[in-house]
């Protein structure tokens, strides 16, 4: 599970590919970057089984690191 912290320091976990849609479609601060165009794709390729969970994950990462919003990973 990952947590993503906006600049208005509201935290969304992220657990399902559901929400990570719902994080990048209806939340993101800039839809404007390369990665975030990416991490799109990935999370609805993974929906369609096209790509893995886990890719879709990374994908989202690194897009949050684009945006410059925190990213706390929860292992359980």
């Amino acid at each position: 599970m990952l947590m993503l912290v906006f600049e208005d320091r509201e935290a969304y976990k992220i657990k399902t590919l559901h929400d990570m849609a719902n994080v990048l479609l209806n939340l993101w601060p800039d839809e404007e970057g390369d990665a975030y165009v990416i991490a799109v794709k990935a999370c609805l390729d993974a929906k369609f089984g096209d790509v893995s969970p886990e890719f879709a994950r990374r994908a989202l990462i690194k897009a949050a690191e684009e945006a410059g919003l925190g990213v706390i990973t929860i292992i359980h």
